[in-house]
Formats: C-alpha cells, sequence, structure tokens
C-alpha cells in the first residue's frame, strides 16, 4: 500500500513537472500534447454529464446535456453547438451517484505552472496555451466499443473523424 502510494505520488508530481499525461501509455508522443490516450484500447473518454448549464460560460466546454441528452460545446458566451445531431438519445443516470453532493470547483487541472494555479472553471482543465489533448483513438467505435456510455467521445481512425454517442446513436463529424 506505501508503495503504492509513493508510486501514485512521483506520478502525480512528475505529470505536474512535465504537464504532460498519457493515460494507458507509457509516454506522450509529441511536445504539443498535453493529455494523450493509449491506441490500443477500445474505450472511450466519457464527458462529464450536466443537468443545469446556466452557469457555465467557458469557451470550449464539452459536456452531455441530460435535459436533452446530447453531447454539446460551447462555441461562445450562451451559443451551444450539438454534436450528437441525432435527438434521439438517452441516458442510464445510474452511473451518476444521486447520493453526493457537487462540488463545483473541483477540478484536475494540467497546466505548465506548478501548483495549476489557473482559475478556469471546469472538472477537467487543460491550461497549456500551446498544447492540446488527443482523443482516444478506436477503429470503428461503433462496431468496437461494445457498451457505450451516453456522453463518451473517440476519434475514429478509420472514418478520420471524432465520434460522439448520445446514448442510443453514434454521430461522425469530420471538418
Amino acid at each position: 500500500m506505501f508503495k503504492n502510494i509513493i508510486v501514485t505520488t512521483g506520478f502525480l508530481i512528475g505529470a505536474c513537472l512535465q504537464a504532460q499525461i498519457g493515460i494507458s501509455r507509457e509516454s506522450v508522443t509529441n511536445g504539443s500534447v498535453s493529455l494523450q490516450f493509449g491506441d490500443n484500447e477500445n474505450k472511450g473518454l466519457l464527458l462529464p454529464y450536466v443537468t443545469d448549464k446556466t452557469g457555465i460560460t467557458e469557451s470550449g466546454t464539452i459536456l452531455f446535456d441530460t435535459s436533452d441528452n446530447k453531447v454539446k460545446y460551447l462555441k461562445d458566451v450562451n451559443t451551444w453547438f450539438d454534436l450528437s445531431v441525432d435527438a434521439t438519445g438517452t441516458a442510464d443516470l445510474n452511473i451518476q451517484a444521486t447520493d453526493r453532493v457537487e462540488h463545483p470547483g473541483a477540478k484536475i487541472c494540467i497546466s505548465p505552472t506548478f501548483g495549476g494555479a489557473d482559475t478556469t472553471q471546469g472538472i477537467l482543465v487543460l491550461a497549456d496555451d500551446n498544447k492540446a489533448m488527443v482523443l482516444p483513438k478506436v477503429a470503428n467505435p461503433h462496431l468496437n466499443i461494445i457498451s457505450p456510455s451516453a456522453g463518451m467521445i473517440v476519434y475514429d481512425t478509420i472514418k478520420k473523424q471524432l465520434a460522439v454517442y448520445n446514448g442510443t446513436v453514434w454521430s461522425f463529424w469530420k471538418p
């Protein structure tokens, strides 16, 4: 147990110093990346479930809106853009614990400065101004992610598109 605490603490300190984190991979492959997921798993990134988005004002925020079961991102103040397309989404909200108190100030900040002093609101904030997040990469997520959750987002390596799951169907986005 003590060894696990030391290893975890070492990882977190190393992550803070480098401001780069790899999940399910040994290292980040590009200096322009702040958060990168493994390439060999059929898993996606589950977006936060939000029941009331009226207080969210940070452009670039991505979430799963439980009021209409859609994946959305905030383009600018009060302009939400629907990434789900399909309006028939459903969500099993049982994965959200109803007996827990919400902590709106809780967050993880990946920042080039030690201590993550960034004041941007959000549960996961990538505070670098010259790095980006690389989404989980999955070949044909609609075929290979066996039990996707509503609000899941991945990059489809076959179609070369962003794929979002609204609880019923996958929607694919290509610039």
